[in-house]
């Protein structure tokens, strides 16, 4: 597939648990990696602090909130699953083509057109890395691209028995998202050494003892899942005997200085 003129890139901020920075950076991130214009849209009910070239979409309350969240109780995992909105057919305005999006817990370290272009038509996630080890089959939600066109299925399957759908998924958005796609068989993942864990594959135990987290040569997003956070890595950390991290020279340029320089210091 050719590089397209532009991309769609989407986020999703709830609550207050991550400040506007964290999409500004992820913004910047993007923008910067990516060698087509950028539309970067944001689904949140806090827009405050959010760069002005940022489209902000309001997170909607979904007809089938009240199922979804009486499985996800039950699955004890409270607040999960809003991500599904963004697969929401017409949620975009004047949308064409596949949209590529982030949690907000990544960092971007290198060129993204390759998860553009990679497996045309398929839902794109990286394998879990809990799953892979134990070999089973199922994407990460920190990295996706989806087409709303072509995979509405993600969001009718859930509207129509959110209750089922989210018990059979045991609560987790990305199993849903990722085995849903498989038995459409539209789905690829993505290669392993383009979306990286910080914790797994930049500062594994026990060398994170002897020296700071390393950046891998061909790591495209690094991702945040769990802690540390990405200010605890930059200052260093301290969380148990295997969540031991130096601090992080290469995570504070890429993520605060590089957006600093791209944005203004009141948007980094």
């Amino acid at each position: 597939m050719t590089m397209p003129s532009h991309a769609t890139v989407a986020c999703i901020k709830w609550g207050t648990l991550f400040g506007p920075e964290y999409v500004n950076r992820l913004y910047s991130g993007v923008r910067r990696n990516l060698s087509c214009a950028v539309r970067f849209v944001c689904m949140t009910e806090h827009a405050e602090g959010l760069h002005p070239d940022i489209e902000v979409l309001d997170l909607p309350v979904e007809p089938f909130a009240e199922p979804m969240a009486a499985a996800l109780k039950v699955a004890n995992r409270q607040g999960a699953m809003r991500k599904v909105s963004l697969f929401r057919p017409g949620l975009i305005p004047d949308l064409e083509g596949p949209v590529l999006g982030f949690d907000l817990d990544v960092v971007i370290t290198g060129s993204l057109d390759d998860l553009l272009t990679l497996a045309p038509g398929h839902v794109v996630m990286r394998h879990d890395w809990t799953e892979a080890r134990k070999g089973r089959p199922t994407g990460h939600g920190s990295v996706f691209r989806y087409d709303p066109a072509v995979h509405g299925f993600l969001y009718h399957d859930l509207a129509a028995d959110a209750y089922a759908e989210v018990e059979i998924a045991r609560g987790s958005e990305q199993r849903y998202t990722s085995h849903k796609a498989m038995e459409n068989e539209v789905f690829t993942y993505i290669p392993g050494n383009w979306v990286v864990s910080f914790k797994y594959d930049c500062n594994p135990f026990p060398g994170n003892y002897v020296h700071p987290a390393r950046l891998p040569e061909d790591a495209r997003v690094v991702c945040f899942h769990g802690r540390p956070k990405m200010p605890e890595a930059i200052e260093g950390y301290r969380g148990s005997l295997i969540r031991y991290a130096k601090p992080t020279a290469w995570l504070q340029k890429h993520w605060v200085d590089l957006a600093k320089a791209d944005l203004g210091n009141r948007w980094g």
